[in-house]
């Protein structure tokens, strides 16, 4: 099954060095999930051939402009496109306000409904779920009230053994019951074990996107074993009295939650624009965390299967 993350914009507060602010799509099984819509993001989504048809659900992280400035934008292509089907918009207290004010003073009347969920930045909570996966709330510590967004797939079926197919006539019909861990019968009245058809189910996986916020551990138990993590990395360490100042992180604090979490991947990202060059801050986290990589707009991140004799 498809789990992917495609980076849009990865820079802070400023456009700079052509990095664009923060936004990305997680992909699963076809669908788009929008995480943050920084100015130029349907630029971006163009760019980078992302179809917004098949985009219903948009997550914001929090009310700082360069994590939403272009989601007026995005809604409005949506209605010039004469979209029809709902879209679900996640985001913080007062979002759901700034879009209608926009909109009346525009004269602008939506030919499809934006179903808006408000997210409460207290406590971590489910926020959408399907037969696929979930999403979660990450409760982070910022300026502003502010939240994550944790992908977490379900449990996957059982993988059936294809040779096992012809072996025993199994029919095409009989085959979901067995993923679903169901034994076999035989025409001629043998039962199978789904042991013997079967082999363990991969482990499911995660997706962690953790947008701005000051180096804090309350969040590690929450995203223990995650297999990707995204993690804001605004500042190098020389730089940290200024993290802590705006409430943001180092990439040496970034690469020191993703090794406490257990982290099997970590993405860097959020970058201020007094840097032109990333390179300091990549080898500063991989002196804590080797297995860190620059969020490079347009690069794809795959959500790596693991099997379960992996562990």
């Amino acid at each position: 099954m498809q789990f992917e993350v495609t980076i849009l914009g990865s820079n802070g507060a400023i456009p700079a060095f052509n990095r664009h602010p923060t936004s990305q799509v997680v992909t699963y099984n076809g669908s788009n999930y929008l995480i943050d819509c920084g100015e130029g993001t349907q630029l971006q989504m163009s760019k980078y051939a992302i179809k917004r048809g098949k985009l219903d659900h948009i997550f914001i992280s929090h009310l700082h402009g360069d994590h939403y400035f272009g989601l007026i934008g995005l809604l409005t292509s949506f209605n010039l496109n004469y979209r029809t089907a709902d879209l679900h918009l996640y985001g913080p207290t007062g979002l759901d306000e700034i879009m209608n004010v926009h909109f009346k003073y525009a004269e602008t009347k939506l030919k499809y409904t934006i179903v808006f969920h408000e997210l409460k930045a207290d406590e971590p909570r489910i926020i959408f779920e399907n037969r696929y996966f979930s999403v979660e709330t990450i409760i982070l510590k910022h300026r502003l009230p502010t939240t994550g967004f944790l992908f977490r797939e379900k449990q996957p079926l059982r993988r059936i053994i294809t040779e096992k197919i012809a072996e025993y006539g199994i029919p095409q019909l009989t085959i979901f019951d067995i993923k679903h861990g169901a034994d076999f019968t035989t025409e001629d009245g043998r039962s199978i074990p789904n042991v013997e058809l079967t082999r363990e189910p991969n482990l499911p996986r995660s997706y962690a996107y953790c947008s701005d916020t000051i180096y804090h551990e309350a969040i590690i138990p929450q995203l223990n074993g995650i297999d990707l993590l995204y993690h804001e990395s605004t500042f190098v360490d020389e730089h940290a009295d200024r993290a802590t100042e705006t409430f943001h992180s180092t990439a040496k604090q970034a690469a020191t939650i993703a090794k406490k979490a257990g982290a099997q991947k970590l993405l860097l990202g959020h970058f201020s624009a007094r840097y032109e060059d990333l390179g300091m801050i990549l080898n500063e986290s991989r002196t804590v965390f080797s297995n860190s990589h620059l969020a490079i707009e347009g690069e794809t991140f795959p959500v790596d299967i693991r099997k379960i004799d992996s562990i």
